[in-house]
């Protein structure tokens, strides 16, 4: 498994007992819990923004793990079930916790990323991706900028495979990060991720080296 070096090392912010549970349902899926493994996994990613962002690897080899040793698939259910719970609460999340929020879109974009059938990102979650992005570009979050650089993240990740499963939405959000681009409460750091991804995809979903140099001394300076 070439990246079970990384898997073990992601696991580390764990209990022992925890990490032992992941250790087997990565190796041994058919042996553990897996409705249990799937909460654990879920309600770290929304404590540990880093882990939010790594847990699809993590979810991927445990779910072709247990395809190859029991032909099952429990764990990628009781995962986009739980995941169903977690969206629908989505607003409640956001009023009580910007950092939960945060954490739970980059999940759910990470799962996006990483769960795929025949090569193909799961069209279940599509619009649910779509729908945590569009709720990212209202007004009142572009004033946040941790929900900007949230929203700038994902679409550095998975822009370009969102956009190829419906063109017509991605097109309806960057309308709305233009205009937030003219909102006056927006802070200087807020309009520059703003700016650096609209010309991401103008670009095709890359930067020139001119572009990469001027945002990213800009971002560190």
């Amino acid at each position: 498994m070439e990246n079970s070096s990384k898997e073990e090392y992601k696991i580390q912010s764990f209990d022992l007992e925890t990490q032992k549970l992941l250790k087997t349902a990565l190796k041994g899926p058919g042996s553990v819990d897996l409705e249990k493994v799937s909460n654990v996994i879920v309600d770290q990613s929304l404590k540990d923004q880093i882990f939010s962002r790594e847990a699809g690897r993590i979810c991927y080899t445990i779910i072709q793990a247990e395809a190859k040793q029991t032909n099952g698939n429990v764990f990628r259910r009781n995962l986009l079930n739980r995941l169903q719970q977690e969206f629908k609460a989505r607003e409640e999340t956001r009023k009580r916790s910007t950092q939960e929020w945060v954490c739970l879109v980059s999940f759910i974009c990470n799962i996006f990323d990483y769960l795929k059938v025949n090569n193909i990102p799961m069209m279940a979650l599509v619009h649910p991706v779509y729908d945590c992005l569009f709720r990212l570009a209202q007004s009142d979050a572009l004033q946040n900028e941790e929900e900007v650089d949230c929203l700038v993240l994902q679409l550095h990740r998975i822009g370009d495979q969102l956009e190829k499963m419906n063109m017509q939405l991605m097109d309806e959000l960057f309308n709305l990060l233009r205009d937030g681009f003219l909102l006056q409460d927006l802070s200087s750091m807020g309009r520059l991720l703003l700016l650096e991804i609209l010309e991401f995809r103008a670009g095709g979903w890359t930067l020139s080296e001119t572009a990469q140099k001027y945002y990213y001394s800009e971002v560190t300076d």
